[in-house]
């Protein structure tokens, strides 16, 4: 059964690579991007339960935060040009 998932999540993330690569649009690339990082989460989720490694979950749920950081970070970089940038106070 964790085969049959893992191999589903496989070719969901080859479906999600090629809208990435062939999207119309930025923010077709960029939620793109975000759901293969789901699906890496997920891939690794499920490696964890399937090899009897717990600590795997900890690593998945990193790269969870990292994956949404980064999201948010690229979505704001791609609307304001700058990520820090603060409007001067006159």
């Amino acid at each position: 059964m964790i085969t049959a998932t893992l191999a589903a999540i496989t070719i969901v993330m080859i479906m999600v690579f090629l809208r990435a690569w062939l999207g119309p649009s930025l923010y077709d690339r960029i939620l793109a991007i975000n759901t293969f990082g789901t699906a890496t989460v997920l891939v690794i989720a499920l490696l964890g339960f399937y090899m009897h490694r717990p600590d795997f979950m900890d690593i998945a749920l990193v790269y969870s935060l990292i994956n949404f950081i980064g999201t948010v970070a690229i979505l704001k970089l791609s609307r304001f040009g700058d990520l820090g940038h603060r409007e001067e106070e006159p």
